[in-house]
């Protein structure tokens, strides 16, 4: 930080949702319990793993887009939002591809983005619906 900086700024604590405001990532991080409630709401949760691990076991009702993919699909991503300023939660196997999703989705204009921290590991530990 530059001398005489100051951090950015902090919103309200949300359980389960670390809301720091930074430049470097267009995204909010959110545990699975955040994002199950979240989804149970209407938000688009995206498995963003690969085809052969999706088919091992996803979230329930999250359709797969491969993280590298996310660009060039972004339409399919509009479609399953509801539009660019819906809420959109990128899902991987641990969190490091759907931070990348994320930032995808952002250079193609999506405005409300979630990276679920822990992943698809998380989910399945904590006892949340998945489908094979």
């Amino acid at each position: 930080m530059e001398r005489g900086a100051k951090p950015a700024p902090i919103r309200e604590r949300k359980p389960g949702v670390e809301e720091t405001v930074t430049s470097q990532e267009p995204f909010q991080r959110i545990d699975v319990h955040e994002a199950h409630r979240r989804q149970a709401d209407g938000a688009a949760l995206i498995d963003c793993r690969e085809a052969d691990e999706y088919a091992e076991g996803h979230a329930a009702g999250a359709p797969l887009i491969p993280h590298m993919s996310v660009f060039q699909r972004a339409g399919e991503v509009e479609t399953i939002a509801g539009g660019k300023d819906q809420p959109v939660m990128f899902i991987c196997k641990s969190g490091g591809r759907s931070a990348v999703a994320s930032e995808f989705a952002a250079a193609a204009g999506f405005s409300d983005l979630y990276n679920v921290e822990g992943g698809t590991d998380a989910w399945i530990e904590a006892g949340l619906p998945i489908e094979r």
